[in-house]
């Protein structure tokens, strides 16, 4: 028979459960509760479980630190916390005896069949229906020599995409059982690289509470977090937690091989317990007043600058230590190359939820040695209003550029007032963060990603279609700077598609040879359609998948990206490494604005058109762009070339058929007139030698 050795003190550093060859040891923080007890389960469907260790206060417990070593206990070993204490809302006390309780620092996460959000919700849980941790033992993996890429920002082209969405299409083409999981991303790499993209942006993989959405639907894209440390196991494709793990960074080592970075979207805002009425599983059961920010006159209440129901307490000094382990945990464990913060101006708020000058997470993750060659990429605003786009602290944050989304969609549709916010936004947006003493590349430029319409639907609908999220249209945004030329949503009439087409690229090709960090959302490249959905959040269906015949369909499409890709990484932008703020950049690179005739440029409201020259900052090449957003042909007049054998040569016209509008640098047509003709609603790139 089996023999169980007693258990003894254990340590509490580090947190969570280390596995040390003998044994596990277990820690978990709580300053609130009166007793812990370590729930060992032999099944993660089990209704019991099949031991109960209860923590000895003054013998598990160092300041506020509860832990306990178990003998024999190792990798698959599922178990919980049970947290006795009170339970008094109004004071800011959740604890409750019956919750089955999350690791907080638990790096697998197991989910029983009968997993049920809303039995979280009520006293005497049966813990069958609860998410348990799993023991794992995080060195058992063969990374095979992996190391980080360490690529720079500015030869960085982001692929935002989701794990699943991205290759659960029937038309993938991949076995059921790898289709929507991390071994399905890890087939498709050849896709990737074809197409030329350094680095995906996944949207949330870390464990979530696919049930958190409207009834009858489901957590699609993953903003609902129940894990920080553990990768979402619904996404792998085998069931067992602890393969999840493997699949992850077989993935990751996959990518980094065929020389894609990792971005992880992460949410360290709010999690998946809601507000007053969600569920307990994790930290409202450990300590309610730590985690969260409450409402100080009523602390039943929670503070929800997120729109999800709570608001993490990131300024907490356990919450820090806690995102700083997690973003440890992903990259020393995981291998991961990058952060994107979702509403990351959550992080700046304190216990009050009052915006700090000096907020303490953003600095320990900004100064964090582990972190030094991690790229960190914030989205700079929250659901409550505070807006921090440009203003975001620290110096190493790139920042999502939602004005250059709204400014180029406007521009494009052919908006009025709108030619004089273009300078900005091709030229890194100076007016944003031209006072930082940084790289250029602080600017995330996108046209869109995952909220909001995807890049076909932003020309095929004026309006939102949201009936299938069951909220009666409401959900979304009411505008999106969008519009169907004519016909709502699909049309046969050839005239509409072209331009169509054609206003597709000129997004795409704004995207990538404006300054900053271009990045590009999944299947935009083959004109994915949501149906004029543009808030899927709850749809795990075709909606929201990417059909793989559009790949096909519309190749010429992908074919022009691919080669737009490999423009800007060959022009002097991305290769040179100068070292210089984004003010003395542009000032050295002699930027000149011209309408259609030299050096007059339209500024007027009605305006639609805009023409400029770069040179090269280390006096190279000179560089010109036209954009016209008029519904006419307009001729513009060229700058002269320096040296007549060295003619301008066109390297993009939108406006031309597959393969003439893109060609690599010095490869395009010469073009030895004097101007220009560029046709409605299109962009040109041309590019001149400087001898």
């Amino acid at each position: 028979m089996n023999t169980v050795h007693a258990p003894s003190a254990g340590r509490p550093h580090p947190l969570g459960a280390r596995f040390q060859g003998d044994g596990t040891n277990f820690s978990v923080w709580s300053r609130t509760a009166a007793q812990l007890d370590l729930l060992l389960f032999d099944d993660v469907d089990d209704s019991r479980p099949a031991r109960r260790i209860a923590l000895h206060p003054q013998r598990n417990r160092s300041s506020s630190f509860w832990h306990v070593f178990v003998p024999g206990v190792g990798p698959g070993q599922v178990y919980a916390w049970r947290a006795h204490g009170a339970f008094e809302p109004s004071a800011g006390l959740r604890h409750d005896v019956s919750a089955v309780l999350l690791d907080p620092y638990g790096v697998a996460v197991a989910v029983p069949a009968a997993y049920d959000r809303e039995a979280g919700t009520r006293p005497g849980r049966d813990p069958r229906t609860a998410m348990k941790s799993v023991v794992a033992d995080l060195s058992a993996f063969d990374w095979q020599g992996d190391t980080p890429l360490g690529r720079p920002f500015a030869r960085t082209v982001i692929y935002e995409l989701h794990v699943r969405g991205f290759t659960a299409h029937p038309s993938s083409g991949l076995d059921p059982g790898l289709a929507g999981t991390y071994a399905g991303l890890t087939a498709k790499i050849p896709y990737l690289r074809e197409l030329g993209i350094t680095a995906v942006e996944l949207m949330p993989v870390q464990a979530f509470d696919a049930q958190d959405a409207p009834e009858g639907l489901v957590n699609y894209w993953g903003y609902s977090p129940v894990s920080f440390f553990a990768p979402h196991a619904a996404y792998a494709s085998t069931r067992d937690p602890l393969g999840a793990l493997d699949e992850f960074r077989t993935m990751v080592r996959e990518l980094h091989r065929a020389g894609i970075e990792v971005i992880l979207d992460v949410v360290f805002n709010h999690t998946a317990e809601g507000g007053a009425d969600g569920p307990t599983f994790c930290w409202r059961g450990l300590d309610n007043r730590a985690y969260y920010l409450l409402d100080p006159v009523d602390q039943a209440s929670y503070r929800n600058y997120t729109g999800c129901g709570n608001t993490l307490n990131a300024n907490h000094s356990v919450a820090r230590r806690m995102t700083v382990d997690a973003l440890h945990h992903w990259v020393e464990h995981m291998h991961v190359d990058g952060f994107r913060f979702d509403l990351a101006s959550i992080m700046s708020r304190d216990a009050d939820g009052t915006p700090l000058v000096n907020p303490p997470v953003v600095y320990d993750i900004e100064g964090d040695p582990v972190l030094a060659g991690t790229k960190l990429i914030a989205e700079a605003w929250d659901a409550a209003g505070l807006y921090q786009l440009g203003s975001f602290v620290g110096s190493r944050w790139r920042e999502w550029n939602g004005k250059f989304r709204d400014d180029v969609r406007r521009f494009v549709k052919g908006d009025h007032d709108t030619v004089g916010l273009l300078p900005n936004r091709l030229l890194a947006s100076p007016d944003l963060f031209g006072a930082r003493p940084a790289e250029i590349e602080h600017s995330i430029n996108f046209v869109a990603c995952h909220d909001g319409f995807t890049l076909n639907d932003l020309v095929s609908y004026s309006h939102k279609h949201n009936e299938a999220n069951l909220l009666d249209n409401r959900d979304g945004a009411d505008d999106d700077h969008s519009t169907n030329h004519g016909v709502e949503g699909p049309t046969d009439d050839p005239d509409i598609e072209r331009l169509r087409h054609r206003q597709v690229k000129n997004l795409l090709a704004i995207t990538m040879i404006a300054m900053g960090v271009p990045m590009i959302a999944m299947g935009d490249e083959a004109r994915r359609t949501q149906q004029g959905n543009n808030n899927a959040f709850c749809q795990d269906n075709e909606i929201s998948w990417f059909d793989w015949t559009l790949a096909d369909k519309h190749a010429d499409l992908r074919r022009f990206v691919r080669g737009l890709i490999d423009l800007r990484l060959s022009l002097d932008m991305t290769r040179v490494e100068h070292g210089l703020p984004l003010r003395e950049f542009l000032a050295q690179s002699l930027v000149e604005f011209h309408g259609v005739r030299l050096y007059r440029p339209d500024w007027s409201a009605d305006s639609h058109t805009l023409a400029l020259t770069v040179r090269s900052v280390i006096g190279t090449r000179m560089v010109h762009a036209i954009l016209n957003a008029y519904d006419r042909d307009l001729d513009f007049d060229l700058p002269p070339v320096a040296d007549e054998s060295l003619p301008w040569r066109r390297l993009v016209d939108t406006a031309l058929d597959p393969p003439g509008d893109v060609a690599g640098l010095g490869g395009g047509p010469a073009v030895t007139t004097d101007s220009y003709r560029a046709s409605a609603h299109s962009m040109v790139f041309l590019a001149a030698d400087l001898g």
